[in-house]
C-alpha cells in the first residue's frame, strides 16, 4: 500500500472482500500464488470484474472447469497471462503458420533448458520446490508456457493422447558429495568449491534473485527475516540471514524437494499430428526453442536468438533445401526480443486492455477457453508420468 500510495479504503485482506465493495475497477490483475488462483478468481468475477490471470490458471482439472463455468455464468473476460505467445519470436511463427508458409503441422518439438540458478532457486530452495506447497508440479509452475505453445500452435486441433516420463534425480540427500552440510554457510566442508554455494549464487550475484531470496520473504514476514528493507542490508546482514533460517541458504542436496528436475511429454492431436516438450533443470545455458515440421516446411528457432529459420524441400540438382533467415532483432524492440519474456509481458497488457475495450481479439490473445487444451496437455501428462501409462485428453466438464 505504501509502494503504490494506496489509500486504506482500497486495501481488503481478502478477495471476497474486495468482491462484497461496489465495483470501482475495470478489471482485476490476478497474480496470487498458483494455488490460490481460482479461489480467488470466483468471487470478482461474479462480482462483475473480467480478469487478467496468472498461469497456470488452476492446479487442478476440477478447479480449471469450475472456472470456465464461472467465467461463461457471470459472462466475464478471462485472459491468461501466456506472455510467450506475445514474444515477437512466438507471435510471428504462429502468422507464419496462419499464412500456411509450412503447411499443415506434422510434429511440434518444444524444449525449455532451465538454468542451474534458476532451476535451484524456483524448485530446489524455493517455493515451487513441492507440490504440497504451491499444489502444482513443476511442468505446469514452470512450462505451461511451453504446453500453451504447442497448443497454439495446433489451435483447432484437440490433443488426444499423452505420455510422459521425468524423474527428481539430481538433488536428493542420498546424491549428496561428501562433505555436504545441512546449511551453504554453517557446516558445509565444501563449500568453496560447490557449483550450488548459496554465497556464490545470492551473494556474489546480489541482484539475480533478489526478489526470491530477500524480498519476497520480508514481505511474506518470514521469523527471522530482517525488519529493512533488503537493499539497504549489508553484506553481513545478509550472510547472517543465510546463516539462519532463510531457505535460500540450505544446501541443495538436503532440501525438500520433491518436483521433477527433468521430463519429457509426448503428445497426439487428433489430426494425427504428435509433439514433444522436454524440460530440463540444470542447464549450464538457459534456452527455449521450438521446430514445426509441417507438409512442405519447416520452422526452427530459439526464444533467445530472436530468430527463426524457414527451410522449404528445393529438389533441384545440386540442392536439398532454401533458407529463409527471418532476424526480429533488427527492428528494436518494436518487433525484437526486449524487456520480460522475450518482450511478451507489455505486449500481452496493451494487448488484453484492447480486449477489454471491445477491440478485436489479436492472434496471441489467450482466453480462458483457450488455453484449457494446454492445462489439459499438463494435468493429463503428470498423470500419465505417475502412473506408468499413456493417457486419454477429453474435455469433460
Amino acid at each position: 500500500a505504501d509502494l503504490y500510495d494506496l489509500p486504506d479504503d482500497h486495501c481488503f485482506a481478502s478477495a471476497e472482500e474486495l468482491a462484497a465493495q461496489p465495483k470501482f475497477a475495470d478489471f482485476v490483475i490476478n497474480g496470487t500464488m498458483d494455488h490460490q488462483h481460482v479461489s480467488t478468481a470466483l468471487p470478482l468475477l461474479a462480482a462483475g470484474y473480467d480478469m487478467l490471470l496468472e498461469k497456470p490458471f488452476a492446479v487442478s482439472e476440477e478447479e480449471m472447469w469450475q472456472l470456465v463455468r464461472t467465467a461463461e455464468e457471470h459472462q466475464r473476460t478471462v485472459a491468461i497471462c501466456h506472455v510467450l505467445r506475445f514474444a515477437p519470436f512466438y507471435t510471428a511463427i504462429r502468422q507464419k503458420v496462419l499464412d500456411g508458409a509450412i503447411g499443415e503441422i506434422l510434429n511440434v518439438q518444444a524444449v525449455e533448458h532451465v538454468s542451474y540458478h534458476h532451476h535451484v532457486v524456483g524448485y530446489v530452495r524455493g517455493k515451487w520446490n513441492s507440490k504440497e506447497k504451491c499444489f502444482s508440479p513443476m511442468l505446469m509452475a514452470k512450462c505451461c508456457h511451453d504446453l500453451d505453445l504447442i497448443a497454439w500452435m495446433k489451435s483447432g486441433v484437440a490433443p488426444v493422447r499423452v505420455a510422459s516420463f521425468g524423474s527428481n534425480m539430481q538433488f536428493r540427500p542420498e546424491k549428496a558429495p561428501a562433505g555436504a552440510g545441512q546449511r551453504c554457510l554453517v557446516d558445509c566442508e565444501i563449500e568453496a568449491d560447490c557449483l550450488y554455494s548459496a554465497r556464490k549464487h545470492y551473494i556474489d550475484h546480489p541482484d539475480r534473485w533478489a526478489f526470491y531470496v530477500w524480498d519476497a520473504l520480508q514481505q511474506e514476514g518470514q521469523s527471522n527475516a530482517p525488519k529493512k528493507h533488503y537493499t539497504e542490508l549489508t553484506l553481513e546482514e545478509k550472510v547472517a540471514w543465510l546463516k539462519d533460517d532463510n531457505p535460500y541458504g540450505r544446501c541443495v542436496w538436503h532440501c525438500d524437494n520433491d518436483v521433477v528436475d527433468h521430463q519429457s511429454v509426448a503428445i497426439e492431436f487428433a489430426d494425427g499430428a504428435t509433439a514433444t516438450l522436454n524440460m530440463v533443470g540444470g542447464a549450464a545455458k538457459p534456452s527455449r526453442s521450438i521446430h514445426l515440421i509441417g507438409t512442405t516446411g519447416e520452422i526452427q528457432g530459439n526464444l533467445e536468438d530472436s530468430r527463426f529459420v524457414i527451410r522449404h524441400i528445393d529438389p533441384r540438382a545440386g540442392h536439398e533445401y532454401s533458407e529463409e533467415v527471418i532476424d526480429l532483432t533488427i527492428g528494436g524492440d518494436m518487433t525484437g526480443a526486449f524487456g520480460g519474456h522475450g518482450g511478451g509481458d507489455l505486449r500481452l497488457m496493451a494487448d488484453f486492455v484492447q480486449l477489454i475495450n471491445g477491440e478485436a481479439p489479436s492472434i496471441a490473445t489467450t482466453t480462458l477457453a483457450d488455453s484449457v487444451n494446454g492445462h489439459l496437455i499438463g494435468f493429463r501428462a503428470d498423470v500419465a508420468m505417475e502412473e506408468g501409462r499413456v493417457v486419454a485428453i477429453g474435455r469433460g466438464q
